[in-house]
């Protein structure tokens, strides 16, 4: 059902704006007259035409194309930092309220009112509207994919049918808390490494695009013949200067064919994801943040009531790694075959041995989602060590090829005029 936002005089004269759901224009201002409102401007959400009070209809233009395109783009999007950062907290919020006896419609409410942002603030109010008209919290949130994913509306889905929704939103609150403490231990990770190389290939730039030519300049018009890594500086030198652009669409290129190979192909993403976990120091913490994710994810997904076939499909999307993704799709077609989730896990030799061992002792205990958890927090420590020991084994690493590459260049402009004064004597 279409939504429209609208502006309107109410019966006091003042103006009033919102959003409504009807099949139709008129179907709207028929709602909204019988709230004593008068519509002096109606448009459709997500649509480029308007609908003033004049007007029977809404003319189709290259605006509604625009918002089309904005709209699947926005729906086929995974939540950025940004939007995590606020569904954590609205959910949590959302959570305490309900848990607090405040009925759904109110809990909407407190959260339109409080809304930071004008976009979250519609999207509650759109999700407020489906509810009022007799959609589940579930489908209202469905709604908008680009913010409460799949996991997401499964297992609010659950709490609605098992009437616990206000504890589902509770673990949710503390499963999204904690994939933002993982994602940012990853991110502070590499963030010192990244800015160490960005910093040194920018005092390389300028070392090789304005001191050298300078320097080898003044060499040359000494008519001295120098040494040969001073030759083999100022011939680099040159190349860096006059073809930097070659190296600019080198890397381009080598960046598209990637992006190419890991969107476009199961078989080249499964190819990276496969090799990224055997490179020394960062595969180690790739696959560590994998395990984390994993087992969070199937714990709370069968904690709130989610069946574990159709939590094993789900997790598969959220794992972050293909290697790890096909593992857990082996382990759903064997569990559709009647085994347990130990045993297939074993067999995929992409966790390691401990932790399928613990899922298989959660199993015979009858506390699986209890071990899940305990492995998921093992793993979040595990992360933070591999954290801390791929910077401590970086650094230095970057430290001396810095010093060296800096080093070449100070010896040969240096080389040249040590022999300038040799001969001088």
């Amino acid at each position: 059902m279409p939504i429209y936002e609208y502006k309107a005089f109410a019966s006091g004269g003042a103006v009033q704006s919102g959003v409504i759901d009807a099949d139709t224009p008129r179907e709207a201002r028929t709602k909204l007259r019988r709230i004593n409102l008068l519509v002096s401007d109606l448009r459709e959400r997500g649509g480029g035409g308007r609908v003033t009070a004049g007007s029977k209809k809404s003319l189709p233009g290259i605006g509604n194309l625009f918002a089309r395109l904005r709209q699947q783009r926005r729906q086929s999007s995974t939540p950025s930092m940004r939007n995590l950062e606020i569904l954590t907290a609205t959910t949590r919020q959302m959570g305490t309220l309900l848990s607090s006896g405040i009925p759904l419609a109110e809990t909407l409410k407190a959260m339109i009112e409080q809304a930071e942002e004008r976009s979250t603030e519609t999207m509650f109010r759109e999700i407020r509207e489906r509810i009022n008209s007799g959609s589940s919290l579930a489908d209202a949130l469905a709604e908008h994919p680009y913010m409460f994913g799949e996991l997401y509306v499964n297992m609010v889905r659950a709490g609605e049918a098992t009437g616990n929704v206000d504890v589902v939103l509770r673990r949710l609150a503390d499963y999204l808390q904690a994939q933002r403490a993982l994602r940012r231990k990853v991110v502070s990770a590499l963030t010192y490494p990244v800015m160490m190389i960005g910093i040194g290939l920018i005092v390389i730039s300028i070392l090789m695009t304005v001191v050298v030519p300078k320097i080898s300049g003044m060499l040359t018009d000494m008519g001295q013949t120098l040494p040969a890594p001073t030759r083999i500086l100022i011939l680099v030198s040159d190349l860096f200067k006059d073809y930097w652009w070659v190296g600019c669409l080198f890397i381009a290129f080598v960046s598209f064919v990637f992006e190419r190979i890991y969107r476009g192909s199961d078989k080249g993403r499964l190819f990276i994801d496969k090799n990224m976990l055997r490179v020394p120091i960062i595969g180690e913490l790739l696959r560590k943040q994998a395990v984390s994710r994993f087992t969070r994810t199937l714990s709370t997904l069968l904690q709130s009531g989610v069946p574990a076939v159709q939590s094993l499909e789900i997790t598969r999307t959220v794992v972050g790694n293909r290697v790890i993704a096909d593992a857990t799709d082996h382990i759903r077609t064997r569990i559709l075959e009647g085994t347990d989730i130990a045993t297939p896990l074993k067999q995929t030799n992409a966790f390691p041995a401990i932790v399928g061992y613990m899922v298989s002792v959660g199993e015979q205990s009858g506390e699986l989602e209890q071990m899940l958890d305990r492995i998921s927090l093992a793993y979040d420590d595990e992360v933070d060590i591999a954290t801390e020991r791929m910077t401590s084994v970086l650094e230095p690493i970057m430290i001396v090829f810095l010093a060296i590459v800096v080093g070449y260049i100070v010896v040969s402009i240096v080389l040249p005029i040590l022999e300038i004064g040799n001969f001088g004597k």
